[in-house]
Protein backbone atom coordinates (compact mmCIF):
# COMPACT_ATOMS: atom_id res chain seq x y z
CA UNK A 1 0.00 0.00 0.00
CA UNK A 2 1.38 3.53 -1.19
CA UNK A 3 1.74 6.28 1.58
CA UNK A 4 0.15 9.27 -0.07
CA UNK A 5 1.80 11.85 1.83
CA UNK A 6 5.40 10.03 0.38
CA UNK A 7 3.95 9.88 -2.95
CA UNK A 8 2.11 12.97 -3.62
CA UNK A 9 4.88 15.48 -5.41
CA UNK A 10 5.32 18.89 -2.97
CA UNK A 11 4.82 22.05 -4.87
CA UNK A 12 8.11 23.53 -3.85
CA UNK A 13 9.57 20.55 -5.34
CA UNK A 14 8.15 22.01 -8.77
CA UNK A 15 9.66 25.21 -8.27
CA UNK A 16 13.05 26.41 -10.20
CA UNK A 17 15.37 28.18 -8.30
CA UNK A 18 15.81 31.76 -11.02
CA UNK A 19 18.75 32.06 -13.39
CA UNK A 20 21.30 34.19 -13.58
CA UNK A 21 19.99 35.98 -16.53
CA UNK A 22 16.43 36.70 -14.55
CA UNK A 23 18.22 37.72 -11.59
CA UNK A 24 20.17 40.62 -13.95
CA UNK A 25 16.92 41.69 -15.74
CA UNK A 26 15.56 42.35 -11.87
CA UNK A 27 18.08 43.91 -11.10
CA UNK A 28 18.69 45.86 -14.02
CA UNK A 29 15.43 47.59 -13.77
CA UNK A 30 15.85 48.79 -10.65
CA UNK A 31 19.08 50.22 -11.55
CA UNK A 32 17.78 52.19 -14.62
CA UNK A 33 15.19 53.26 -12.79
CA UNK A 34 17.60 54.76 -9.99
CA UNK A 35 19.82 56.22 -12.88
CA UNK A 36 16.68 57.82 -14.12
CA UNK A 37 16.01 59.40 -11.40
CA UNK A 38 19.56 61.15 -10.72
CA UNK A 39 19.65 62.41 -13.93
CA UNK A 40 16.65 64.27 -13.55
CA UNK A 41 17.90 65.71 -10.37
CA UNK A 42 21.50 66.73 -11.55
CA UNK A 43 19.36 68.61 -14.65
CA UNK A 44 17.49 70.13 -12.15
CA UNK A 45 19.84 71.27 -10.04
CA UNK A 46 21.94 72.31 -13.16
CA UNK A 47 19.41 74.65 -14.70
CA UNK A 48 18.16 75.70 -10.75
CA UNK A 49 21.69 76.90 -9.56
CA UNK A 50 23.82 77.92 -12.36
CA UNK A 51 24.95 81.64 -13.22
CA UNK A 52 22.72 83.34 -15.48
CA UNK A 53 24.43 84.02 -18.69
CA UNK A 54 24.42 87.48 -20.39
CA UNK A 55 24.91 88.54 -24.11
CA UNK A 56 27.66 90.89 -24.26
CA UNK A 57 26.32 94.29 -26.39
CA UNK A 58 28.01 93.98 -29.79
CA UNK A 59 28.20 97.86 -31.11
CA UNK A 60 28.30 97.55 -35.10
CA UNK A 61 29.31 101.18 -35.96
CA UNK A 62 32.05 101.89 -37.93
CA UNK A 63 35.15 104.22 -36.97
CA UNK A 64 35.86 106.85 -39.75
CA UNK A 65 37.95 106.60 -41.84
CA UNK A 66 40.74 108.94 -42.20
CA UNK A 67 42.69 109.40 -45.31
CA UNK A 68 46.57 109.69 -45.51
CA UNK A 69 48.78 111.85 -47.33
CA UNK A 70 51.24 108.89 -49.31
CA UNK A 71 55.20 110.04 -48.89
CA UNK A 72 56.43 111.31 -51.93
CA UNK A 73 57.33 109.01 -54.77
CA UNK A 74 61.04 108.00 -54.46
CA UNK A 75 62.96 106.68 -57.58
CA UNK A 76 65.25 104.60 -57.43
CA UNK A 77 68.22 105.39 -59.71
CA UNK A 78 68.94 102.78 -62.22
CA UNK A 79 71.66 100.52 -61.97
CA UNK A 80 75.11 101.40 -63.12
CA UNK A 81 76.29 100.75 -66.54
CA UNK A 82 78.62 98.08 -67.20
CA UNK A 83 82.50 98.70 -67.41
CA UNK A 84 83.24 98.27 -70.74
CA UNK A 85 85.78 95.84 -71.22
CA UNK A 86 89.40 96.55 -72.06
CA UNK A 87 90.04 97.08 -75.98
CA UNK A 88 91.68 94.33 -77.62
CA UNK A 89 95.47 95.48 -78.44
CA UNK A 90 95.39 95.43 -82.55
CA UNK A 91 99.14 94.90 -84.05
CA UNK A 92 99.66 97.11 -86.74
CA UNK A 93 99.95 95.84 -90.02
CA UNK A 94 102.46 97.71 -91.43
CA UNK A 95 105.78 97.22 -90.17
CA UNK A 96 107.33 100.34 -88.33
CA UNK A 97 110.77 101.75 -89.11
CA UNK A 98 112.79 101.65 -85.92
CA UNK A 99 114.06 105.43 -86.68
CA UNK A 100 113.10 107.28 -83.80
CA UNK A 101 113.50 105.67 -79.65
CA UNK A 102 112.83 106.25 -76.47
CA UNK A 103 114.50 105.85 -73.86
CA UNK A 104 113.80 104.03 -70.59
CA UNK A 105 112.71 106.67 -67.36
CA UNK A 106 113.74 104.30 -64.51
CA UNK A 107 116.39 105.66 -62.11
CA UNK A 108 119.50 103.90 -63.52
CA UNK A 109 119.23 105.45 -66.97
CA UNK A 110 118.02 108.94 -65.00
CA UNK A 111 120.08 109.44 -62.08
CA UNK A 112 118.65 112.11 -60.04
CA UNK A 113 121.97 113.82 -59.96
CA UNK A 114 121.05 115.34 -63.38
CA UNK A 115 118.64 117.36 -62.40
CA UNK A 116 119.20 120.62 -60.72
CA UNK A 117 117.94 121.92 -57.46
CA UNK A 118 114.66 124.15 -57.92
CA UNK A 119 115.56 127.90 -57.35
CA UNK A 120 114.59 129.61 -53.93
CA UNK A 121 110.62 130.70 -54.39
CA UNK A 122 110.11 128.79 -57.79
CA UNK A 123 107.19 126.45 -58.15
CA UNK A 124 107.97 122.92 -59.13
CA UNK A 125 106.48 122.80 -62.23
CA UNK A 126 108.52 126.26 -63.41
CA UNK A 127 111.91 124.50 -63.90
CA UNK A 128 113.04 121.10 -63.86
CA UNK A 129 114.04 119.58 -60.38
CA UNK A 130 114.03 116.78 -58.30
CA UNK A 131 110.50 116.06 -56.76
CA UNK A 132 109.97 113.44 -54.34
CA UNK A 133 107.81 110.36 -54.88
CA UNK A 134 107.09 106.40 -54.52
CA UNK A 135 106.25 105.34 -57.75
CA UNK A 136 107.44 106.73 -60.92
CA UNK A 137 105.38 108.07 -63.82
CA UNK A 138 105.04 105.68 -66.68
CA UNK A 139 104.40 106.51 -70.82
CA UNK A 140 101.37 104.88 -71.48
CA UNK A 141 101.48 105.90 -75.75
CA UNK A 142 104.76 104.94 -76.77
CA UNK A 143 104.12 103.76 -80.20
CA UNK A 144 102.30 106.70 -80.53
CA UNK A 145 104.95 109.64 -80.25
CA UNK A 146 107.59 106.69 -82.50
CA UNK A 147 105.23 107.23 -85.24
CA UNK A 148 105.04 111.05 -84.46
CA UNK A 149 108.80 111.70 -84.16
CA UNK A 150 108.95 109.37 -87.65
CA UNK A 151 106.41 111.74 -89.35
CA UNK A 152 108.21 115.17 -88.17
CA UNK A 153 111.37 114.15 -88.74
CA UNK A 154 112.48 116.84 -91.16
CA UNK A 155 112.71 115.34 -94.34
CA UNK A 156 115.68 117.34 -95.54
CA UNK A 157 117.57 116.16 -92.61
CA UNK A 158 116.88 112.56 -92.95
CA UNK A 159 118.06 112.56 -96.61
CA UNK A 160 121.34 114.24 -95.62
CA UNK A 161 121.87 111.21 -92.78
CA UNK A 162 121.75 113.27 -89.92
CA UNK A 163 121.18 111.41 -86.76
CA UNK A 164 121.09 112.50 -83.15
CA UNK A 165 119.66 112.36 -79.61
CA UNK A 166 117.86 115.05 -77.59
CA UNK A 167 117.35 115.24 -73.77
CA UNK A 168 114.30 116.10 -73.04
CA UNK A 169 112.86 117.04 -69.61
CA UNK A 170 109.02 116.21 -69.15
CA UNK A 171 106.88 117.79 -66.69
CA UNK A 172 104.14 114.84 -66.02
CA UNK A 173 101.42 116.27 -63.98
CA UNK A 174 99.37 114.67 -61.60
CA UNK A 175 96.93 113.75 -64.11
CA UNK A 176 99.53 112.30 -66.32
CA UNK A 177 99.70 115.07 -69.01
CA UNK A 178 103.14 116.86 -69.95
CA UNK A 179 102.46 120.23 -69.23
CA UNK A 180 105.85 121.46 -70.40
CA UNK A 181 108.81 119.94 -71.92
CA UNK A 182 112.37 121.26 -71.53
CA UNK A 183 115.92 120.83 -73.81
CA UNK A 184 117.69 118.97 -71.70
CA UNK A 185 120.19 118.48 -74.27
CA UNK A 186 120.31 119.45 -77.65
CA UNK A 187 121.57 116.95 -80.37
CA UNK A 188 123.01 120.20 -82.17
CA UNK A 189 120.51 120.44 -84.61
CA UNK A 190 117.62 122.96 -83.68
CA UNK A 191 114.52 121.31 -86.13
CA UNK A 192 115.18 117.79 -84.38
CA UNK A 193 115.19 119.71 -80.79
CA UNK A 194 112.15 121.15 -81.74
CA UNK A 195 110.03 117.68 -82.82
CA UNK A 196 111.98 116.48 -79.65
CA UNK A 197 109.76 119.12 -78.07
CA UNK A 198 106.47 118.18 -79.55
CA UNK A 199 106.75 114.58 -79.55
CA UNK A 200 107.27 115.19 -75.50
CA UNK A 201 104.18 117.40 -75.08
CA UNK A 202 102.06 114.41 -76.56
CA UNK A 203 103.05 111.90 -74.24
CA UNK A 204 100.56 110.36 -71.69
CA UNK A 205 101.67 109.03 -68.53
CA UNK A 206 99.84 107.15 -65.54
CA UNK A 207 100.80 109.91 -62.92
CA UNK A 208 103.77 109.29 -60.43
CA UNK A 209 102.58 108.37 -56.64
CA UNK A 210 103.52 109.67 -53.14
CA UNK A 211 102.03 107.67 -50.70
CA UNK A 212 98.98 106.99 -52.54
CA UNK A 213 98.28 110.15 -54.20
CA UNK A 214 99.17 111.61 -57.70
CA UNK A 215 101.81 114.05 -57.44
CA UNK A 216 103.24 116.03 -60.61
CA UNK A 217 106.86 114.90 -61.39
CA UNK A 218 109.94 116.58 -63.47
CA UNK A 219 111.29 113.60 -65.27
CA UNK A 220 114.39 113.13 -68.35
CA UNK A 221 113.75 111.56 -71.15
CA UNK A 222 116.26 111.15 -74.38
CA UNK A 223 114.67 110.61 -77.94
CA UNK A 224 116.82 109.10 -80.54
CA UNK A 225 117.02 110.21 -84.37
CA UNK A 226 118.83 107.39 -86.44
CA UNK A 227 118.65 106.99 -89.92
CA UNK A 228 117.16 104.17 -91.81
Amino acid sequence: MIDRETSASSPMDDEKPPSANERFKSRSGNLLMMGVVAAAAAHYALFAFFPTLKADVIDFTAEEIESVELPPEVRVPPPPEQIARPATPRVAAAALDEDITIARTDFESNPIENLPPPPTGARPSDVPSYIPRDVEPRLLNADDLIEMAKQRFPKGLRQAGIRGRVGVFFFVSAEGVVTKAVVQESCGYEQLDNVALEVAKAGKFEPAMIRDRPVGVWIVMPIDFTKT
